[in-house]
């Protein structure tokens, strides 16, 4: 599971070779979800406080997150991201 970023209990990552479109993954406890980068769409449930906090980080990191993605495609390490204060 490639990790980009941690926070408040919620662990967020990008699969390597992952299907279209543009998407990251989020675990919480034990739930989990796929949030499209660019829409916002998820798949699956989760908290609607954890939801939150996802979506007001990926509005801060949707650079980070596109960039990530290009990353996982071309198989090349993916870089960190920030985590909400």
């Amino acid at each position: 599971m490639p990790e980009i970023c941690r926070f408040y209990g919620i662990i967020i990552f990008i699969n390597y070779n992952d299907h279209d479109p543009p998407h990251f993954h989020a675990r919480y406890e034990d739930q989990e979800v796929s949030i499209e980068i660019k829409s916002g769409i998820v798949k699956g449930q989760m908290s609607k406080r954890a939801l939150r906090m996802l979506f007001e980080w990926s509005e801060i990191h949707q650079e980070e997150l596109t960039e990530n993605w290009g990353r996982a495609r071309e198989r090349k390490p993916l870089q960190k991201v920030p985590p909400l204060p």
